[in-house]
């Protein structure tokens, strides 16, 4: 296949062009470094089946040749990212999404969508089914990334319907492993920098909210197999195992053998109380659950961190 991966230098998007050249595939990464790295993908720059373009995905986007799928993955995804860059965020939902779709539509080639389980913003059911609508904050600080991502399910529903182009929607939850940067912001990255360094590990709220967390080996194994998947509708990928941000932040601090403090910071505005995907759907439809536990999944974050 020959597949073009946008926002392919940053944390999800270099673990896919990877995994696609390990499988013999053709990828072509197209990334401008907003929140991605050069860093990400120096080992590809050498392969002979690797192509990288710095390019916005706002813009009109030029490939020659045949194309056998799309993904896109460009957009910033961490709330201090998305606070940082609100317009670029809803940019790539929108303009990026719609020149991306145009692509697939002219390539004949697969779409597939990273979308979020920010679309469910604060939910007021737990776990999170497909067929939940959400109960988002339009206006918000977080509004920028979930309603960017609402609007791009949205507009790749419209060219399913319309153009018939083979969309997948893949509704990201929390992921984590190596290459994520250590400022982004996430509660795993900062947990891991802090403990490392002794320093205060830094809990907002009370740490009684919840997250599931996926290993990103897990998650690119998720997207290839609705990649090849006859779903076009939107579907939940990541690890059902719930734990509070309280119990994590115990866990790193455990592994790394830190001498950290917990501290308590006051809760940021429409941070999610609860998190944690049903994904009977992926079960079902695509045989496909995570594997990796989360203790060995943080322990390998935690050793690229150390390096």
């Amino acid at each position: 296949m020959r597949i073009l991966i946008t926002g392919g230098a940053g944390f999800l998007g270099s673990h896919l062009a990877e995994h696609f050249l390990g499988q013999g595939h053709e990828v072509i990464v197209l990334d401008n470094f907003i929140t991605g790295t050069i860093e990400n993908i120096k080992g590809l720059l050498n392969h002979p089946d690797f192509t990288f373009k710095k390019q916005d995905v706002t813009d009109y986007i030029e490939v020659s040749g045949r194309l056998d799928a799309v993904f896109h993955f460009a957009s910033p995804a961490s709330p201090v990212d998305y606070a940082q860059y609100p317009i670029q965020t809803l940019k790539a939902g929108a303009l990026g999404t719609h020149k991306t779709l145009g692509l697939a539509k002219d390539k004949k080639a697969a779409y597939v969508l990273a979308s979020t389980s920010e679309v469910y913003g604060d939910p007021l059911v737990s776990p999170q089914p497909e067929s939940y609508w959400g109960n988002v904050n339009p206006i918000g600080p977080r509004g920028v990334y979930d309603e960017a991502k609402r609007f791009a399910e949205a507009m790749a529903m419209a060219y399913h319907r319309t153009h018939r182009v083979k969309v997948h929607i893949a509704r990201i939850f929390n992921t984590y492993g190596p290459r994520m940067r250590k400022n982004d912001g996430r509660a795993v990255p900062n947990f891991i920098t802090q403990a490392i360094a002794n320093k205060p590990i830094t809990v907002y709220g009370r740490g009684r909210q919840t997250r599931s967390l996926c290993f990103v080996t897990d998650l690119v194994r998720g997207l290839d197999k609705l990649l090849h998947s006859s779903i076009h509708t939107p579907v939940n990928i990541g690890n059902p195992d719930e734990h509070t941000i309280l119990e994590l932040a115990r866990l790193i601090k455990r592994l790394t053998g830190s001498k950290s403090r917990i501290v308590f910071n006051p809760l940021p505005v429409d941070d999610p109380k609860v998190r944690r995907p049903d994904i009977r759907l992926a079960v079902r439809q695509l045989r496909w659950k995570p594997a990796i536990p989360l203790e060995d999944g943080l322990k390998r974050t935690i050793e690229y961190f150390r390096n």
